[in-house]
């Protein structure tokens, strides 16, 4: 569905007096003002997005799916959503790595962000109108380039503008937001599940606005045509851009630790929150109807749940100094969610998993980023960075329905998901705990 005085080798774990309270693009504390502006504009950015792609991806494409009678509802969504994922782990890693390096004078990020809602709305209306397997594969695999040209530079401003000292805080707006935004999606989508076309418009307008929404509520973003006074422009010949696509290799340990941690979070959650209209219908047994009311339900409980742990969680974390053993103990609650449904396969067992599941999502993402950020190798580099680590989502979303596909064709049931997805989800919490450069 982004993130050094940040990383400096010379900073050590155990001396928080080193965090900077300064805005990295003008060496100055961020006003009161710009404060709220930038906390507003992640919120929107994540929210608007976030509310579109999942009614489209967890209501309104499955249930068009099966309405269709193309083929079996679970392969056409799992095909959609790994070769969309191929693309988005492509696009997040060039677009990030093309913003590092864009001259422009409205900045080098914000181009990016624009134009990527124009291209994911008219992805997600090719996606939603076409009848055929290509033609859905297709569209979404372009709503996947379009919104991972957003998300790259827009993570990236977490590096370039937001002080080292309130991270966590933006954190935990982008990422809670983004949580909030599943929720409301998959409200959205329910409540047009018996009217399709309306509810697939909506989601088209709110891809198509939010780049630019996003844009005119933050600060605007200096000119990157320039170069401040004693900087050499980069030169930027073919040996150049290729380089900027090299993933990091020096100081580079944390980084990678930082990857994997979330790659297993997020392939464990995708099990269980991308398949949940299914979940419900065949393993928990109900119609479609009672399956939409029940989803209406957990979006509402997710919803309540996340608001208030993404805004306790971020700033937590700022005021102790520590990033890691949050998102740790976030999923430890997730695991515990998981294993809620696998004993209990009811509708009530999956509004469980919603509120507990959810609890603990939004204290991991609200602080994920903020530990993303603070493990990056080159500040200079942080679009190309950062679009390595959302590879971590990308893939997790590849192997989910891979996983989830072949466990549902061998043993016809989805109850083996969830002792997968819980181990999943705990081994990464294991991972990041081996971090080093950040508390």
């Amino acid at each position: 569905m982004t993130l050094n005085e940040e990383s400096s080798t010379t900073r050590t774990a155990t001396a928080p007096t080193a965090i900077s309270n300064l805005a990295p693009d003008t060496g100055r504390p961020l006003s009161g003002r710009d404060k709220i502006r930038f906390g507003v504009g992640f919120a929107l950015f994540s929210l608007i997005w976030m509310t579109a792609g999942t009614s489209g991806s967890a209501v309104l494409l499955p249930q068009r799916f099966t309405e269709l009678g193309i083929g079996v509802p679970e392969v056409i969504l799992g095909t959609m959503n790994s070769v969309g994922c191929v693309f988005a782990l492509v696009a997040n890693v060039v677009f990030g790595a093309l913003s590092d390096i864009t001259r422009s004078r409205f900045g080098k990020r914000t181009p990016w962000i624009v134009a990527g809602g124009v291209v994911t709305a008219a992805g997600y209306v090719l996606a939603s109108q076409s009848v055929g397997l290509f033609g859905i594969v297709a569209g979404w695999s372009v709503v996947q380039v379009g919104v991972n040209m957003m998300i790259a530079p827009a993570v990236a401003v977490l590096s370039d503008r937001i002080p080292e000292n309130t991270r966590g805080t933006f954190s935990a707006f982008y990422g809670g937001a983004q949580i909030v935004g599943q929720s409301a999606g998959t409200f959205l989508g329910a409540q047009f599940i018996e009217k399709m076309g309306q509810g697939f418009m909506i989601g088209v307008a709110l891809f198509a606005i939010t780049g630019v929404v996003t844009v005119l509520v933050w600060p605007r973003e200096r000119s990157s045509k320039t170069v401040a006074a004693g900087e050499t422009a980069a030169k930027l010949d073919a040996k150049a851009i290729l380089k900027s696509f090299v993933p990091p290799t020096k100081n580079c340990r944390d980084f990678y630790l930082a990857l994997v941690g979330r790659l297993m979070l997020i392939l464990g959650w995708s099990m269980i929150q991308g398949y949940q209209l299914y979940i419900l219908q065949k393993y928990c047994g109900q119609t479609t109807e009672d399956s939409a009311a029940t989803i209406s339900t957990m979006s509402v409980v997710s919803m309540i749940v996340l608001i208030i742990t993404s805004v306790v969680s971020g700033p937590i974390s700022d005021l102790l100094h520590r990033r890691k053993i949050i998102v740790a103990i976030g999923s430890v609650i997730i695991a515990v969610g998981i294993a809620i449904p696998w004993f209990m396969p009811t509708g009530f067992g999956m509004i469980l998993f919603a509120g507990v599941g959810g609890f603990g999502y939004g204290i991991y993402i609200a602080v994920d980023q903020a530990l993303n950020v603070d493990v990056l190798p080159s500040q200079e580099e942080a679009g190309k960075d950062l679009g390595i680590l959302n590879l971590a989502n990308t893939v997790g979303q590849v192997l989910a329905p891979v996983i989830v596909g072949a466990i549902v064709v061998a043993t016809g049931s989805y109850a083996t998901l969830f002792p997968i997805a819980l181990v999943s989800v705990l081994l990464g919490a294991v991972v990041i705990m081996f971090i080093r450069k950040v508390r």
